[in-house]
């Protein structure tokens, strides 16, 4: 069952970026709150331990390539007409 909530004393640079992000996402501003308070508080905590070892594993993949400015852009290039 929802719940009604109030909340008193909101920043005039806040309110205005929240209402600026509703509009954006086409939302109400009452609808953008919920969204991004879902989003604050059910968002995916990152353990520091298991980034590092992603991290370290992209690391032992890409060891042997040498990121130049011309291995860059033939990157960016290939298959380009």
């Amino acid at each position: 069952m929802p719940t009604t909530i109030t909340v008193k004393n909101i920043p005039h640079d806040l309110y205005e970026l929240i209402k600026q992000n509703a509009a954006e996402h086409r939302r109400s501003i009452n609808n953008e709150v919920i969204a991004l308070i879902e989003n604050a508080l059910r968002s995916k905590k990152i353990d520091p331990e298991d980034f590092l070892v992603t991290v370290k594993k992209l690391r032992e993949k890409t060891n042997r390539i040498e990121l130049t400015d011309r291995f860059i852009n033939k990157a960016k290039n290939e298959g380009r007409p």
